[in-house]
Parts: C-alpha cells; structure tokens; sequence
C-alpha cells in the first residue's frame, strides 16, 4: 500500500510503499477513503523535533478487526482518530475512536464533519451561551471555523462575528451564516461580544479578549499557545476557558457520543453542512499542507487514498 511520510523535521512529505498493517486487539483495520488534513498535524511536522507519523482523521471502509474488537464488522463504514499512520491507503483505528458514518453520508462529509465539529460544537458548549447572545469566532474559514459559525447561529446565537486573516475570506464566512466579518490586524473588532471560540492563539489572545462585554467567555482551543494577562481579565470579569475534546472523549464518553449524534442530526436536517475546499491525492499531501499552512483554506481540506 501507499503512505506519506518524511524522514527530518519540516522534511519534504513522501510516499513510499510498505505492506498493509494488521489490526491488534481492540482495533480495526480501514481501506481509508477519504483523510482530513488537520492545523496541529501540519504544525509537528514542521515544529517537532523528531518526524511523527502523520495521522488525524480517516474515514472508509472496515477490512478486518482484531480480537476483541466487537462493535464493527467487515463492510462497516467508519469514521475516526487515527493516532499511528492514517494518511495511507490503509489504517488502523482503535475501536474506542471509532464511530459510524450513516448512509446518507459520504466519507468525505465524515472526515469533514465529525472530529471538526466535536471540536466546535464542544467548545461553542463550554462557552455556555444563552439564547441571543453574541458570539464571535476565529479562523472563522478554517475547518473547525466554519462549522462553528455554523452551529453557533443553529443553536441560537442572536448574532455571529465571523474572525479572518485576510478580507477575502468574508464572502465565505458570510455564507455560512455570519452577520459580520472582522480581520485580525483591525483596530477593535465592532460592537463586544458575550462568546469567543479561538482556535488561534497567540498573539491574536489579547484582541480576542478585548473583543469581550464584561462577564464574557473566552474559550481557547487552538495549539497556538499564548499568554494572558490576570488584570485583563478581573477589570471586567471576563473568563478564559480551555477546551480539550480528547478530554472529554476520555472522562466523559457519553457526553462525546451526544455531541456527535446531536452533530449528525443538525446534518441531517440541513443545518450544518461541512464545506471541503479541496481534494488531494495521497502524492499531493505536501500541496495540502502548504495550503493550510499559508490560511489559504475555506473549510475542510481532505486527502483521497
């Protein structure tokens, strides 16, 4: 089978042939069809020390399980994390991290949907926002971005403030459903909002912040890191709040398993819909990688085996 890989950190990404893996206990073996690209995977590969095997989220078909393993079947059709090699033509999943993908979905919806959106729709819940209120969003354009602006406007936001690195992202944002667009190096981000989900950090913490009404929320998620100041958050009785969906995935597993039924329901009824910018060929990894290293994305970019 094929699979991507590279030998030194920022390395140029390769394809090489190697035997199709096996199954252990408690895992299955994927004929992956569709792979999503994901910001943290593409930062290791250029910031590790040592080279990582490139996984993230798969989504295709079982081959085989191992023992112990009896939730799925041969034939079934999943989707999930993959931690070992997942940008190949095979893959294996644990069971655990494994979920399936309803027939009125392809596999492309499911690498674009699940994982983003649990990210999402997990951090949007620990914003804890009521009906009305205004919440504001980062990378707005991105993978997890999009869908956010997405459900927040579903699930009742009374206005949505989509965040963007350049202005020519806000028609799409837009149409996702966003009342407003801001760019990141604008002086002050319009009127304050109650919410704001960052998947950013950095240096972009402190506008978010200040993007806040007093008693507002700031959830971070981003792999980004970045400092606050404690007086900027006591002066108006601002929040930081951070969020970590394998986390939850591990302390709380019925809460994930809601998350994800209550995502594919908002699919299913049209509410949410996960936008692919692009395809990309396993020998073309590099190319995808580029793309969402440069923010030059508009939703989910995806790897086809």
């Amino acid at each position: 089978m094929r699979r991507v890989r590279y030998t030194s950190p920022g390395g140029p990404l390769f394809v090489e042939d190697v035997p199709v893996p096996r199954p252990g206990p408690g895992e299955l073996l994927v004929r992956c069809a569709a792979v999503g690209v994901t910001l943290p995977v593409v930062r290791k590969v250029t910031e590790a020390a040592e080279p990582i095997a490139l996984g993230g989220e798969v989504a295709g078909e079982v081959v085989s399980v191992g023992d112990g393993a009896g939730r799925f079947r041969a034939g079934d059709r999943v989707t999930g994390l993959c931690f070992g090699h997942g940008y190949a033509d095979y893959a294996v999943l644990h069971e655990a991290m494994a979920s399936p993908v309803p027939e009125y979905a392809s596999y492309v919806d499911a690498v674009a949907l699940v994982r983003s959106g649990l990210v999402a729709l997990g951090a949007l819940r620990a914003a804890r926002p009521e009906p009305g209120e205004a919440v504001l969003v980062t990378a707005a354009a991105s993978g997890v971005g999009h869908l956010a602006v997405q459900l927040a406007r579903a699930l009742g936001a009374g206005r949505v403030v989509g965040a963007v690195s350049d202005a020519g992202k806000a028609d799409f944002v837009r149409s996702l459903g966003a009342d407003e667009t801001v760019v990141y190096g604008d002086d002050g981000w319009g009127a304050p909002v109650d919410c704001v989900l960052d998947a950013v950090g950095g240096d972009l913490l402190s506008p978010a912040l200040a993007a806040l009404a007093p008693g507002g929320r700031l959830v971070a998620y981003s792999s980004g890191g970045g400092t606050l100041q404690a007086y900027d958050l006591l002066v108006d009785g601002k929040s930081a709040i951070g969020f970590q969906l394998g986390l939850v995935a591990r302390r709380e597993p019925e809460r994930y398993e809601s998350w994800r039924r209550e995502l594919w329901e908002l699919f299913e009824k049209g509410a949410v819909r996960p936008v692919v910018h692009g395809e990309f060929a396993l020998e073309d990894a590099a190319a995808a990688h580029a793309l969402i290293e440069a923010r030059g994305n508009r939703g989910k970019v995806v790897l086809r085996p």
